[in-house]
């Protein structure tokens, strides 16, 4: 019996931060993850990115996690800390997901304010 209790704390703990985990805003890493499949474009400007390539399918997982507020906030950091990163393809990362044929709700842009994206 008292293996049993001990084996449902254990357990009850696995699924508390597994739901922890899940709940935690999107992180840069995961935002980079995504878009290496559009790196040839974001260094080299081609080939364009097409709905149904593997860059515009990162683009749509991406849009698919981009959930709640703060989920498009977290987002929304990571794509302007890499425009700031990439300054000379800032217009590259800005654009995919327009040739992708998605929002991700926000637009970006030198002057986007993250903090104010619904």
């Amino acid at each position: 019996m008292e293996f049993q209790k001990r084996m449902t704390g254990v357990l009850l703990l696995l699924l508390l931060s597994w739901a922890v985990t899940v709940a935690a805003d999107v992180d840069c890493t995961t935002v980079t993850g995504f878009l290496t499949a559009c790196s040839a474009f974001i260094t080299h400007g081609t080939p364009d990115p097409l709905p149904g390539s593997p860059c515009c399918d990162s683009m749509t997982s991406l849009n698919v996690i981009a959930e709640s507020g703060n989920d498009r906030r977290s987002i929304c950091q990571c794509l302007m800390g890499l425009i700031t990163t990439y300054n000379p393809n800032a217009t590259a990362i800005a654009i995919l997901p327009g040739f992708c044929g998605l929002s991700l709700g926000f637009i970006l842009d030198p002057n986007t304010d993250c903090s104010s994206v619904p």
